[in-house]
């Protein structure tokens, strides 16, 4: 047992406060860890108890925000486009969003016990500099498909406009072809852009309005569509009622149900790394067992929306059409149209705050607190979604996409590995305080936990020739993709057990291990909170902690 030392941290420093700055370095309240700014800022550290204020509604109301959009349209019809029925593309989709919901359960519950985000969790596992990769990886996917979904947006705002002014419709187009978008659409990415923006630079806290208006507004609004296209088609069409033959390469084999279940999870899959962002607001720590419904549930039942508009859009007018904001142009009422596309814009905002812009911003803070928060991160990725054109990425790079959307082959092992870490060979057991030191218990070997990192690669090494044939469906991978249609539950549970065998039988990391955690609410009552440092502590002491530790320990 290493002894605690207390003579660092205290409630004093907790209040001090710092005039603000002319520089690049972040304004700041000088908390807990002021003399490590490398490694904190206000954003990063520990939430205190007044600011955990989510309760079980409002996770159901943010999974209605960041489900019920676009992206679960796509997703539904990758699956369909392997020759599902609906029949068969409903329990694909339930076990799909129950298995992420299994990890997304978990990894939020690492959030909502420290009360920290995903960037400073994640060193407690790759250590110090070990974390940055790991940010990145994740970040990527947000940030890129919160440009795309910008696009789509602003398709639903043309729609709305319409709606109001149909001789909108004939808009003069300036643009040549080669510009990739027309003159109106330009017009709406741009409004739409400024509105997203506004509400992305609002505090998270402020934000959980949105995901309740959300929650209001869209559920009945998928309701109203899907009743509308059951009555149109007489029952549901031809995706509901028969088999299409849309492509089936793969149809009536074992890989097209792997591959439709891998691409539910996928939708999912980065929000099973980064759920600690959202967990931390829990006021308390996620308790209950509903929260693991909400995906499989939500999911499910706004499936069935496109599932049978699409359906209605073929029996209208002779061909299956899954973008939606084609399918609303052709809606001949007007106040149907307007409507309809302002409700979209509405989920879209939801979906990107919730799964793109906040995520995106909140990790890359982690990458150098000393000059990036939350806000100046938001900045960054509101004005990338103008600079990178995405209105070109979404025309003229499958490639891109394909990779977006194979992305899943990478969070899954790094979900594998954060999960065994945590609750197998650290028992869920962290200090706190050396996720914000140097040269601490999470430093490990130069910053890097290697074991993390073999374990990392083990598991996504396989799954290379697949997720290269699905960017390049030229290439000659052999057999390699078998493994890829299952991508995110191969690299989880081949980089959850490699993980588990170097840490405990190869080379255990004894110097991260702690017989006693340290919980933030330790932090915010003043009291002194422990630190290894180097010798024996006293019986008393540790019988001290130890009743604090089961005190607040999670059930």
């Amino acid at each position: 047992m290493r002894r605690f030392s207390a003579s660092k941290f205290s409630a004093s420093h907790i209040k001090e406060k710092v005039e603000p700055h002319l520089h690049w370095e972040v304004p700041r309240e000088h908390g807990m860890y002021k003399e490590n700014p490398r490694w904190s800022n206000p954003d990063l550290d520990p939430l205190p108890q007044e600011k955990r204020t989510w309760r079980g509604l409002d996770y159901w109301a943010y999974w209605c925000s960041d489900m019920l959009a676009p992206p679960l349209a796509s997703t539904v019809s990758s699956v369909m486009a392997l020759g599902f029925t609906a029949r068969e593309t409903i329990p694909i989709v339930f076990f799909g969003f129950a298995i992420c919901s299994v990890v997304i359960t978990l990894t939020g519950k690492m959030g909502a016990t420290y009360a920290i985000p995903f960037p400073v969790i994640v060193r407690s596992v790759f250590g110090m500099y070990g974390s940055l990769p790991a940010i990145c990886i994740r970040a990527f996917v947000a940030l890129m498909w919160t440009a795309i979904l910008t696009v789509q947006a602003g398709a639903f705002l043309q729609r709305c406009l319409e709606a109001i002014w149909p001789s909108f419709i004939n808009f003069p187009n300036h643009l040549p072809e080669s510009a990739g978008i027309t003159s109106a659409g330009l017009l709406c990415f741009f409004l739409y852009w400024f509105v997203q923006t506004s509400l992305a630079l609002m505090p998270i806290q402020k934000l959980r309005i949105l995901f309740w208006v959300k929650g209001v507004i869209v559920p009945p609004t998928f309701l109203a569509l899907f009743i509308w296209a059951a009555v149109v088609t007489g029952g549901g069409g031809k995706l509901v009622t028969g088999r299409t033959e849309l492509t089936s390469s793969y149809m009536n084999t074992a890989y097209s149900a792997l591959t439709g279940l891998n691409a539910i999870i996928g939708l999912f899959s980065s929000m099973a790394v980064n759920m600690p962002d959202f967990g931390r607001f829990s006021r308390n720590r996620l308790g209950g067992y509903h929260q693991f419904f909400a995906l499989p549930v939500i999911g499910t039942l706004g499936s069935l929306m496109p599932i049978f508009v699409t359906s209605a859009h073929e029996h209208l007018w002779g061909e299956f059409e899954w973008y939606l904001p084609a399918t609303i142009a052709r809606f001949e009422s007007r106040a149907a149209k307007f409507f309809t596309a302002f409700v979209m814009i509405i989920a879209t905002i939801g979906n990107q705050v919730a799964a793109g812009t906040y995520p995106f911003s909140n990790d890359i803070t982690g990458l150098w607190p000393k000059y990036i928060n939350i806000f100046r991160a938001c900045l960054f990725i509101c004005v990338f979604c103008v600079i990178s054109t995405p209105w070109n990425i979404i025309r003229n790079a499958a490639g891109l996409l394909a990779f977006l959307s194979g992305y899943s082959c990478l969070m899954g092992p790094l979900a594998g590995t954060m999960v065994c870490d945590y609750y197998i060979i650290k028992k869920r057991k962290l200090n706190l305080h050396e996720m914000y030191r140097d040269r601490g218990i999470y430093w490990y070997s130069g910053g890097f936990n290697w074991r993390a990192y073999v374990s990392f690669v083990i598991g996504f090494a396989p799954l290379l020739p697949g997720f290269a044939k699905s960017i390049d469906n030229d290439l000659n991978v052999g057999g390699g993709w078998k493994i890829y249609t299952f991508a995110w539950i191969f690299g989880f549970s081949i980089s959850f057990l490699v993980h588990y065998v170097i840490n405990t039988y190869v080379s255990p990391a004894t110097e991260a291990l702690v017989d006693v955690a340290v919980y933030p609410e330790q932090l915010y009552n003043g009291e002194s909170p422990p630190s290894p440092a180097s010798e024996e502590v006293s019986n008393t002491t540790k019988e001290e902690y130890v009743t604090k530790e089961r005190e607040i320990s999670v059930v």
